[in-house]
């Protein structure tokens, strides 16, 4: 699939693959170190999950720190409420 010409919006623009993971019978997975030392996630910290849909169905699923979430929810409802 061309990803240009099917319009994938974020995935074209901000996203890229960097690793494969698999799900045990448990549910789990690991986050690959590399990955988890570049995004600064370490034991202990908590993660959002966010969640991308088509047609009723998850398309993207995606994590973000906690402690973030503040800071995105302000930057995002600033220029609603009138505030920069």
């Amino acid at each position: 699939m061309d990803v240009k010409k099917k319009g994938a919006g974020c995935m074209q623009q901000c996203c890229k693959m960097v690793s494969m993971v698999s799900i045990d019978e448990r549910g789990q997975m690991v986050l690959p170190k590399e990955l988890r030392d570049k995004a600064g996630i370490g034991a202990g910290d908590k993660m959002a999950i966010v969640t991308w849909e088509n047609n009723d169905k998850v398309s993207c699923i995606g994590l973000i720190k906690a402690d973030d979430m503040g800071s995105m929810i302000s930057d995002f409802l600033g220029p609603i409420m009138g505030r920069s």
